[in-house]
């Protein structure tokens, strides 16, 4: 028979066990909860498929997330290179992903198409955006519409018809402002019997029929030598939107409009701290802050001047006057990161990150396109 000792211990011990549990449980789920970056995809090249890159996110009705990227066949990784669009699905929320391309946009560019930005329109529609490559003289945006979840797509319309020429839209780049004006911003590097230039002339194209039709701003002044390549788009709360410039100087380069997208002010400084790399800024849905991806790289370390390392996070609550919560994704020294879509998973407290993680020794910079799982709770946490 156990004395009453014996089964207060018992107790006891049983009882501590049980906290300890909890406690381990508790810990587990934060830990679970706030998480690490988690790569999900990894793109590599393969045989006759010696690039994977430029992709972007949009989610569809039923649930499934739907991955289009730029990926290359033959020998060649150039930019000019022969490439398709191809899509990859997610049906988890980003966890797992199909294992086969499905072709979306055949190659039907003289040198390739490349260079995604899909866009859920205010009319419910998907709004498919490319570069359609001709030559290093004829580079122009396309745009196709999806009206049935992605399944079928319209025949292109061209984006830019009043000038000719060799223009850069990056992936993930085209927006929707609050009155229901399309924008995109583009970087004009040669035009017909010209020479490319790596200084790119920069406008904004707008449209107010859901496409169909598309205008110009004027050009983005720009009186210094510094050079202005792919930029992007945001719009603020008080209408303005404001253009952000993958620029040489140490820092990416900020225009502003007035009046939505017709005319910009000279290029200015930011306060970013970039090599000369394309940046991506975004508005969390859930909070209304802005979310930045870009390469934290001012040039002081001299072992990594110039490289797009390391891949980091930001966030402002002040439209970009200032930045917090900064924190690396990547930080390889001779990784090679850009190009990056940013997608909010909706109903959820997570993001999707798509951009090229190659490295320099490998010569893989822009060959390998990964899919990264972030927690909300991490990106804010000091």
């Amino acid at each position: 028979m156990l004395s009453l000792y014996t089964v207060n211990m018992k107790f006891k011990s049983l009882f501590s066990l049980v906290i300890c549990l909890l406690f381990a449980f508790a810990a587990s789920s934060q830990s679970s909860k706030i998480g690490k970056p988690k790569k999900v995809l990894s793109l590599n090249p393969g045989l006759d498929n010696p690039r994977n890159s430029e992709g972007d996110f949009i989610g569809l009705k039923d649930g499934t997330i739907m991955f289009v990227y730029s990926k290359y066949y033959g020998e060649s990784t150039s930019d000019h290179a022969p490439a398709s669009l191809v899509a990859r699905y997610s049906k988890d929320q980003g966890n797992t992903w199909s294992n086969e391309d499905r072709t979306i946009v055949k190659n039907e560019g003289e040198m390739n198409v490349m260079s995604v930005s899909l866009l859920r329109l205010q009319n419910g529609s998907i709004a498919l955006f490319y570069l359609l490559k001709n030559s290093t003289e004829d580079c122009i945006p396309m745009m196709r519409i999806s009206t049935d979840e992605a399944k079928t797509w319209s025949d292109p319309i061209k984006c830019i018809q009043d000038k000719k020429g060799y223009f850069v839209l990056n992936n993930d780049r085209v927006i929707q402002l609050k009155d229901g004006r399309l924008m995109m911003a583009v970087a004009l590097h040669n035009v017909p019997g010209g020479e490319f230039v790596k200084k790119g002339d920069l406008y904004a194209y707008y449209s107010d029929d859901n496409g169909e039709t598309w205008n110009s701003s004027g050009k983005v002044p720009n009186s210094t030598d510094i050079v202005t390549q792919e930029p992007g788009l945001i719009e603020l709360e008080d209408g303005r939107v404001m253009m952000y410039i993958r620029a040489s100087g140490g820092v990416q380069q900020l225009s502003f409009s007035l009046d939505r997208g017709e005319s910009w002010s000279p290029i200015q400084s930011s306060n970013i701290p970039s090599p000369l790399s394309p940046a991506t800024i975004e508005k969390v849905p859930s909070t209304g802050d802005w979310l930045m991806v870009w390469n934290n790289n001012d040039g002081s370390d001299i072992n990594l001047k110039g490289k797009r390392t390391p891949l980091t996070v930001a966030i402002s609550n002040d439209e970009g006057a200032s930045w917090e919560y900064v924190k690396n994704i990547e930080n390889d020294p001779d990784g090679w990161y850009c190009y990056i879509a940013v997608y909010f998973i909706e109903k959820s407290e997570n993001t999707l990150l798509g951009y090229c993680a190659g490295d320099r020794p490998s010569g893989t910079g822009l060959s390998v396109t990964d899919i990264t799982k972030l927690n909300t709770d991490w990106i804010y946490e000091k």
